[in-house]
């Protein structure tokens, strides 16, 4: 069988660390790079045998890849802290490497919890996510935003078992995070230009565009299918489309044609998963 690491970032993740190294702990390297953690976060990675590496927070891009480039296995498996591989899932990776890979990099399913319910519809499942790669065949671009994946050149082939991804158990939870995901897209929208300076340009991003994600995840996509929790996040995530585009456009707004260089985007939320 092929060696396989394990790339993670962690910040106060000990309510859902040891469930997901509990899902991988068959794998020949762990790596974790924790970004501060007052928990025992650190405790619970040392005690499956992972690799601690103490990084201040860089942005999501650069410790994601700060991780990758840590790991010395022939595949990497990234992971976030609130992310589960079933026992299926797991055992038809270690099948794949044990034979040749067809492809040098895959897309994982992905069946995602929200308000305690687990979503298949409205376009969150399969919510597929490059997570398997040949290491050095996949990298996520460095002002990238929180919800990106990584990206590679390769063909890419597909997993057929899903992972579980613990994302927004309450609906608070769910409110801190997009406040801090979509503070964390500023500068990336203003790199873009995606500023809404003209009349036009701010009516369509921050009333159209929302209003149309609405309807073709709720409608379209059958988000109603998920009962009234899916109504609560289809309808909160279009206002979190409206947030990202108002909080560019104000921060151009006060920078004037600055393009908030030294922005910081913020430290990812305790207990996150960071996407």
């Amino acid at each position: 069988m092929q060696s396989i690491s394990v790339a993670m970032v962690a910040r106060n993740e000990g309510k859902n660390l040891g469930r997901t190294l509990a899902s991988v702990a068959w794998a020949n390297e762990i790596n974790v790079v924790d970004s501060g953690s007052t928990d025992n976060t650190v405790e619970i990675a040392e005690s499956y045998g992972a690799k601690v590496y103490h990084e201040s927070w860089k942005g999501y891009g650069p410790q994601v890849n700060s991780a990758l480039d840590k790991c010395t296995c022939d595949w990497i498996l990234n992971l976030d802290a609130d992310e589960v591989l079933t026992p299926e899932l797991a055992s038809e990776i270690q099948g794949l490497l044990g034979g040749e890979p067809r492809f040098a990099a895959y897309w994982i399913p992905r069946l995602n919890l929200i308000f305690g319910r687990w979503m298949r519809h409205g376009g969150l499942y399969p919510d597929h996510k490059l997570r398997l790669f040949r290491r050095g065949h996949a990298r996520l671009r460095e002002d990238t935003e929180p919800h990106a994946t990584p990206k590679t050149t390769e063909k890419t082939g597909r997993l057929k078992h899903h992972m579980l991804h613990y994302q927004y158990p309450t609906f608070t939870y769910y409110i801190e995070h997009m406040q801090r995901y979509s503070t964390a897209t500023i500068p990336l929208f203003l790199r873009k230009g995606r500023t809404s300076s003209s009349v036009f340009a701010f009516v369509v991003n921050t009333v159209l565009n929302p209003a149309l994600t609405f309807i073709w995840n709720y409608i379209c996509r059958g988000g109603f299918l998920d009962g009234r929790e899916g109504l609560i996040f289809h309808l909160n995530h279009s206002i979190y489309v409206n947030w990202k585009f108002v909080k560019a456009w104000k921060a151009y707004q006060e920078a004037g044609t600055t393009v908030l260089p030294n922005f910081k985007p913020p430290e990812p939320v305790d207990g996150g998963g960071n996407v």
